[in-house]
């Protein structure tokens, strides 16, 4: 019962994130530096698949896109009438389509690379969390122990020989309970190395189909586009004109004398000295 109590006191310690002592820490460095390595490749497992599960639904969504381009460009040039236009459009749209069925060969290496990466998360990286829950444990209960152990031999009088009873059953618990540690971090150590040279295994033989699919899609889409650009450079271009001048509708025709450059302020005057007379005469 003592022991379990220490148990409890430190579960709830570490759970809290009270302090631990300095050179027990220290003591685990290697084993918390692995530990950190295997948050990072559960991780970094958990987020590719979340990226190659985006990277697939909008690869399939841009060769749809791609490949109803295409054929609306083929049907719009059959329909042209002027045959540049129409040669311009069927060569885009042919190329477009093609593109758009070449790019779906991306899509089956990487549906095996999910499928890699899923079953090495369920199996080696499920396995592995295991044992660091194991060796979790332990390391509670070593801890623990000395724990129990340092409060105990702070109680003990070697002269009346009080507490020695308590202190040598505290101590007995700190040797079982680190020999339990000590093999359990042993293999999480371990794991975690073969789990890391696993990872490099399964990325080398599964990366291999996408690089290879990714440059036979480079190469034909490389070519096609390059003969669709040439077919483009046979085609004979527009002309363009320009209508230099328009006709001006007849309502605007008082608008442009009265701002015309020629209509000055001795034009104005003579008008009035016309209406002034005339306005005399009457």
């Amino acid at each position: 019962m003592q022991h379990q109590y220490w148990v409890t006191k430190k579960s709830v310690q570490r759970k809290l994130g009270g302090k631990e002592d300095e050179c027990v820490i220290s003591s685990d460095a290697e084993l918390d530096a692995k530990l950190e390595l295997f948050k990072s490749i559960n991780d970094s497992c958990l987020q590719l698949q979340r990226f190659i599960d985006l990277y697939q639904e909008r690869l399939c969504f841009l060769a749809q896109e791609e490949h109803s381009l295409g054929r609306y460009l083929k049907e719009c040039g059959k329909n042209e009438k002027n045959d540049s236009a129409g040669k311009i459009m069927i060569t885009v749209g042919k190329s477009l389509a093609y593109v758009g069925h070449q790019r779906l060969t991306i899509r089956p290496p990487l549906v095996r690379l999910h499928q890699e990466v899923d079953t090495f998360r369920g199996r080696a990286v499920t396995d592995t969390k295991v044992t660091v829950s194991e060796m979790e444990k332990c390391r509670t209960e070593y801890r623990a122990a000395l724990s129990w152990m340092k409060s105990a031999s702070q109680q003990l009088d070697p002269d009346t020989g009080y507490g020695v009873d308590k202190f040598r059953k505290a101590q007995s618990y700190v040797r079982s309970t680190k020999y339990k540690f000590d093999k359990f971090t042993l293999a999480c150590l371990q794991k975690v190395d073969l789990l890391a040279a696993a990872r490099c295994n399964m990325f080398s033989h599964a990366l291999v189909p996408y690089i290879n699919a990714l440059s036979v899609f480079s190469t034909k889409t490389t070519e096609v586009l390059s003969t669709a650009s040439t077919n483009l450079d046979k085609v004979e271009p527009y002309d363009f004109h320009v209508t230099a001048e328009l006709a001006i509708p007849n309502e605007d025709k008082d608008k442009e004398t009265f701002f015309n450059a020629d209509y000055t302020d001795e034009d104005k005057e003579k008008i009035l000295k016309e209406s002034e007379s005339e306005w005399k005469g009457w």
